[in-house]
């Protein structure tokens, strides 16, 4: 039970490739360098944040709208790695083409960023399908939670020497500049994920498939209707995906915005990188931790355990104001950021018939990347509103906590779940 085999560790070891971009690109380096280029064009603090929320919003409404569609296809033998592939491909490009953008072009700096995340989601939708293949029912939680370990380990180390290159830089005891810095972490990203991505390729294989036939779009397209049609017949499924979409809003808006937020609040960069190294650091066995619990006390249990402190999290923010709060802020997120996730992760791989996984988790990811809409323009709005941006954090609490509630109603025992033809 405790040997891992060699197919739950390569699919792991995309969590250590592609989370050097969850850190480096989506919560740490980018955020800043786009701040500090759109301020020297003149955009101020509020409406470049807001800007980048409603960025984010763009790109999760694109994911959301093709991850079902290209789910239900790639559920025919052999697509799954293919579209898997190409997302890949798309991502990492785009992440390498960050660093050859002119530092003053914000706007520009947005649109590949936007290509870049694209990329990076909809690999995770077709790698997150994957857990049925490389793993058993029984094993889901405890994989699914070392996956998360190993990205928090993993992407500590290429954000260890982005860090040290950004700091040697704005020290002048290198010759580069804090631009140029930036842009060798985009490409150190860019190639950690390239190279830690091989064993996936080489060693993870579609066991669940549909056989091939005739006219696999327009047969996947009538699946897909089907499922809509059915899906709120099996309540189980339906009450989870509807709870997750509220609450995993909030935490994919603290992750994505973290950055910005605390430099808004004027903690200085090279702060809040160590906070967000160290981070990292604690979230790691906070993982691991929340997948053994969940085979002790239920998967249930513990999403609730996660939500309650992200609801912490939210009234803390309001009140925060110095450096050291944000700390404590940030402790308290790397308790449950990684439990929350990949309990999620495993709790509707159990739900899913396995030969229809990837549909399935189209319309997981669809009910994620919907709430990732939803998130940043509520504290995108609620910011310029009030021009207070602790108030926009405070209003994800609306969000964990209709996610608790609804979370509430989930029947404790799986019911039968959904088997399309």
């Amino acid at each position: 039970m405790n040997r891992f085999t060699k197919e739950e560790n390569s699919w792991v070891f995309y969590d250590w490739a592609s989370s050097a971009y969850s850190i480096i690109i989506t919560t740490a380096v980018f955020p800043l360098y786009y701040k500090a280029a759109a301020h020297n064009a003149g955009v101020s603090s509020a409406d470049s944040t807001a800007y980048l929320g409603y960025t984010i919003s763009i790109f999760t409404f694109i994911l959301a709208m093709i991850g079902p569609i290209l789910g239900a296809i790639a559920d025919y033998q052999g697509l799954k790695m293919r579209f898997f592939a190409f997302f890949f491909v798309l991502g990492a490009a785009f992440t390498a083409l960050l660093a050859f953008i002119p530092s003053g072009q914000w706007l520009l700096l947005l649109i590949v960023y936007t290509m870049s995340a694209i990329g990076f989601s909809g690999a995770n939708v077709f790698y997150d399908a994957f857990l049925v293949d490389v793993t058993t029912e029984k094993r889901m939680n405890r994989v699914s939670a070392r996956g998360f370990s190993f990205g928090y380990i993993g992407s500590t180390i290429p954000f260890i020497i982005s860090i040290a290159i950004i700091l040697l830089a704005q020290s002048k005891i290198i010759p580069v500049s804090a631009a140029s810095a930036s842009k060798i972490a985009f490409l150190i990203t860019a190639i950690w994920w390239g190279l830690f991505t091989i064993p996936m390729f080489q060693n993870v294989r579609q066991r669940y498939y549909i056989q091939s036939e005739a006219n696999p779009v327009g047969k996947s397209f009538k699946r897909l209707l089907k499922t809509l049609k059915e899906i709120k017949k099996y309540r189980t499924l339906f009450l989870f995906l509807l709870a997750y979409f509220f609450y995993i809003d909030g935490v994919g808006t603290v992750i994505t915005m973290s950055t910005a937020y605390g430099t808004d609040l004027g903690i200085s960069a090279a702060d809040l990188l160590i906070i967000l190294f160290i981070t990292q650091v604690v979230a790691a066995p906070f993982a691991i931790l929340y997948g053994r619990l969940a085979e002790k006390f239920t998967e249930k249990k513990m999403l609730f355990a996660g939500i309650f402190v992200y609801i912490i999290v939210c009234i803390y923010a309001y009140f925060l104001k110095t450096t050291l709060d944000f700390w404590i802020l940030a402790m308290l997120v790397a308790s449950s950021q990684g439990g929350i996730q990949s309990i999620s992760r495993s709790y509707f791989a159990k739900l899913v018939p396995k030969k229809n996984a990837n549909e399935f988790f189209g319309f997981y990811n669809i009910f994620g990347k919907f709430a990732s809409i939803l998130g940043p323009l509520l504290v995108s709005l609620t910011a310029q509103l009030t021009e207070n941006t602790n108030a926009g954090v405070f209003s994800l609490v609306i969000l964990f906590i209709t996610g608790m509630i609804i979370l509430a109603c989930v029947p404790d025992q799986k019911e039968e779940t959904v088997v399309t033809e």
